[in-house]
């Protein structure tokens, strides 16, 4: 099983979902991190504008990368592991429509991909809400917040290992 936890940063309206960033990491020390260079920021809410676009780093930065791009080295990236992809975020879905979003309709995703995101809100809930790590200085940063992901499902396995260990 190859785990990555990750982060996307979006602009939403209740109709479309369109990726600012994603970044995510792997249990190995891999990171990815990628803006788009093609999102609308006139689009963007002030909570956006203010937490997230306001801290992107310049567009000189090699970070930002067509949607084309992103789809590319994302791939590359969460398919390099061994074992089949496990994808998981904080509060997924929105995540997980981002990502598949850069292969068009669901049907085009690539069979390596999963067609859902496992939950790390949802299994803390299920372990019974250890504590978790605070949030980084530099939270809705997507890198920072895949990292932040990484630590929560730590405590989250660890809490869940312990439930399920033979006594």
């Amino acid at each position: 099983m190859a785990r990555y936890f990750y982060d996307c940063e979006f602009i939403e309206d209740g109709t479309t979902i369109e990726l600012v960033s994603v970044g995510v990491v792997d249990e190995r020390g891999g990171e990815f991190y990628a803006i788009s260079r093609q999102f609308d920021p006139m689009r963007a809410g002030p909570w956006v504008r203010r937490n997230v676009l306001d801290k992107l780093p310049p567009t000189s930065d090699p970070a930002w990368m067509s949607r084309l791009a992103i789809r590319e080295a994302f791939y590359e990236f969460v398919t390099a592991g061994e074992g089949p992809v496990e994808l998981w975020a904080w509060y997924a879905a929105y995540d997980h429509v981002a990502i598949a979003q850069l292969w068009g309709a669901m049907p085009d995703l690539p069979r390596a991909l999963p067609r859902f995101t496992r939950d790390l809100r949802q299994r803390w809930d299920d372990v019974g809400r250890p504590d978790l790590p605070p949030a980084p200085a530099d939270a809705h940063d997507a890198l920072a917040d895949a990292r932040h992901n990484l630590a929560r499902w730590e405590v989250i396995d660890a809490a869940w290992q312990r439930q399920v260990a033979p006594r």
